[in-house]
């Protein structure tokens, strides 16, 4: 059940009230701390696919686990984000689409997951997460300076507009499951 790759998806979990911590400090040497936690773990979430295909260590546990740590990981960090107030106002919308979306989605696959449905991710899915992990990457970093509050929250619209489109996918293709059933 332990292996590189659970390990690295466990890491990431472990990693997250120490770059949370990191967060709330004005501190340049934890805002650079933050930035570098952030990346070992946006890397992590990279590498725990690869090593599982490349060494064979897809299993049940990582299957279930490695998508639930996503969802967390991300979850902490835009609740981190609003609450220190880099999101406010009409930029936590986006935050919003992107709780819904996963609630949503998640509900949806638990719920077709006994009638043997299961939706695959989609490589439009695939961009929103690249555009979330560098939205969230640029905002972690915002306090720097440098525009990376406005990067990151063009990224993150961009996100948000990606959770929307691949989240109606999902939705639709569920619900069309759900109406063939029994």
């Amino acid at each position: 059940m332990i292996n590189v790759a659970n390990s690295l998806t466990i890491g990431r979990i472990l990693v997250l009230p120490f770059l949370i911590a990191c967060m709330y400090s004005d501190q340049n040497w934890a805002i650079w701390c933050a930035i570098t936690l952030y990346i070992l773990s946006a890397l992590s979430d990279f590498l725990d696919g690869w090593v599982a295909r490349k060494y064979n260590q897809i299993s049940d546990f990582g299957t279930f686990l490695d998508p639930i740590s996503d969802k967390i990981f991300v979850a902490c960090i835009l609740i981190a984000l609003v609450d220190i107030g880099t999101l406010s106002g009409l930029w936590t919308i986006p935050v919003i689409a992107i709780f819904t979306r996963e609630f949503l989605i998640s509900g949806l696959r638990e719920y077709l997951g006994p009638h043997n449905i299961q939706m695959p991710v989609t490589k439009l899915a695939k961009w929103k997460t690249t555009f979330q992990m560098l939205s969230l990457g640029l905002l972690v970093a915002a306090p720097l300076g440098y525009n990376l509050l406005d990067g990151g929250r063009i990224a993150l619209i961009i996100a948000a507009a990606l959770t929307v489109i691949t989240g109606w996918g999902y939705l639709r293709v569920g619900l069309d499951h759900m109406r063939k059933m029994p």
